[in-house]
């Protein structure tokens, strides 16, 4: 006998069912139905274990590059308003900033966002299901809520795109207990106060230097190095940045416990690994940004054999996106050696649905996959780090053009930034391919999306030189870089 609501064997209510409402599974879904199919997606949010919950959209959406990018703002406006005594502007300082007036602004769009997808699907009509999906089946989704509530849907096609979420350590006692994660740290309605940031990754230099910029004492708590899989030399920049701009730096430590203390403050200990020394300290908020995991546990792949890599959880696919069983396809972060960003996962998307349902052969290209950290001084990049170039290449073989320089906007406002700095990885021949673009300062991600199209179409040096920039920018640096690494030559930019 079939369970309630189970749709006979062998019919397929739907032409594409996805798993997921993040920004990959909804460019998927939405792709489709612009083919006529019939489309569905489920997507559900488990709340975190502080009890954070969110709606329609994903990670990007609800607790990433939207708020982050809205709270880094405001950290920056704090910046101007230092700035804006120097150009005349009188006003009190230093100026108060108030959590909950943030908070409150940036989850309203967050809200407005949530409910624009839910209209963009009805609109497309997609079916939308507030339900967590795991498989009973191969082509067979169940579909289940805490309520109690079951459905069982049947699909032609089925895409994954579940994303990922934040790691707890797990060899840190106390860790979830009084810890929270970045998908929490949008959602306060209070300040976090003094805040103690453990991990190196973008996801903890971001939140450390937009809290810092609000006035905040932030603290980050590091390993090893910091950006692991971004150039080092410029990832030794944006942290040196961030120290001078008030971050604290707690380097080569491992936290080892949380408790709270009778002043209900986070008594945090931890050790120095070169040392062995155990140090406390009491904080308002410990932040956990110490990876992510695939959120891949309940949808039950083992039973159809979807292949994982075991040591990851991700899902391995093919170049079209296929996993190890046929129909079945996964996108975005939860997917083995993919980048885990949000426009990746958009066209990978698109592309997909274009490719089940349209005449298209085209593949995601995931090469030179422009990036920005929004950390204080932004650091933007497209292409091989300086590492991955002369791994490739060999250290012969390359060309490194470099610059540090000082924005314009900087100087009246006597701002010392001497991180400010532009590097071009090219190739040692003759027409000096760009193997890899990487600038510090001020709007790197405008910057970097301006040239990403060349260096996607294969720029060269000199084509970089033979473009004429817009004066006066930080941008226009980049065309103007002509100091080799090999030369020994001083980089630094002077005069106008």
């Amino acid at each position: 006998m079939l369970p309630p609501c189970l749709p006979e064997p062998g019919k397929s209510e739907y032409d594409l069912l996805v798993i997921g409402g993040g920004s990959g599974g909804l460019a998927c879904a939405k792709e489709a139905s612009q083919f006529g199919k019939k489309v569905a997606v489920l997507d559900y949010v488990d709340p975190t274990p502080k009890g954070t919950k969110w709606g329609l959209g994903g990670t990007c959406v609800n607790v990433g590059c939207i708020p982050k990018k809205l709270m880094h703002q405001a950290a920056l406006l704090g910046s101007a308003l230092r700035d804006a005594r120097h150009y005349g502007w009188h006003m009190p300082y230093p100026a108060k900033h108030d959590w909950s007036t943030l908070a409150k602004a940036v989850q309203n769009h967050v809200k407005s966002l949530n409910w624009g997808h839910r209209v963009q699907l009805q609109d497309k009509k997609v079916k939308y299901f507030n339900l967590k999906g795991s498989f009973l089946d191969e082509r067979t989704i169940r579909g289940s809520a805490k309520g109690g509530k079951e459905v069982f849907l049947t699909a032609e096609n089925i895409v994954l795109a579940t994303g990922g979420r934040p790691k707890y350590p797990e060899n840190v006692a106390g860790s979830r207990e009084h810890g929270i994660t970045s998908d929490d740290i949008f959602w306060l309605k209070k300040s976090p106060g003094k805040t103690l940031v453990v991990g190196a990754s973008y996801v903890s230099l971001e939140c450390a230097g937009f809290l810092t910029g609000l006035g905040l004492d932030a603290t980050v708590m590091m390993r090893s190095i910091p950006l692991r899989g971004f150039d080092q030399q410029m990832a030794t920049l944006v942290t040196d940045y961030m120290e001078s701009y008030g971050t604290r730096f707690l380097k080569k430590c491992s936290p080892m416990k949380v408790k709270k203390a009778e002043n209900d403050r986070l008594r945090v200990t931890w050790k120095y690994l070169d040392s062995g020394k155990e140090k406390t300290d009491e904080f308002d908020t410990v932040l956990w940004a110490v990876g992510r995991a695939p959120d891949t546990k309940a949808l039950n792949l083992e039973s159809v054999g979807v292949k994982i890599n075991s040591a990851t959880g991700k899902i391995i696919v093919d170049e079209g996106e296929a996993t190890s069983v046929p129909h079945i396809y996964a996108i975005g972060d939860i997917t083995e050696g993919r980048p885990e960003l949000t426009p990746t996962a958009i066209a990978a998307g698109k592309l997909l649905a274009r490719r089940m349902f349209g005449q298209s052969e085209e593949l995601m290209d995931y090469d030179n996959v422009p990036t920005t950290v929004f950390t204080p001084l932004e650091y933007g990049c497209i292409g091989l780090s300086e590492e991955e170039a002369v791994r490739r290449f060999g250290v012969d073989n390359l060309e490194v053009y470099h610059a540090f320089y000082k924005p314009l906007e900087f100087t009246v406002a006597e701002r010392n930034a001497p991180q400010c700095y532009i590097k071009m990885v090219c190739l040692r021949e003759r027409e000096q391919r760009i193997l890899g673009l990487h600038f510090i300062g001020p709007n790197a991600g405008e910057v970097i999306q301006g040239f990403a199209l060349g260096i996607k179409c294969g720029a060269t040096y000199s084509q970089m030189m033979a473009t004429v920039g817009i004066h006066p920018t930080c941008a226009e640096e980049v065309t103007k870089l002509h100091i080799t690494k090999r030369s020994g030559a001083d980089p630094t930019v002077t005069g106008c």
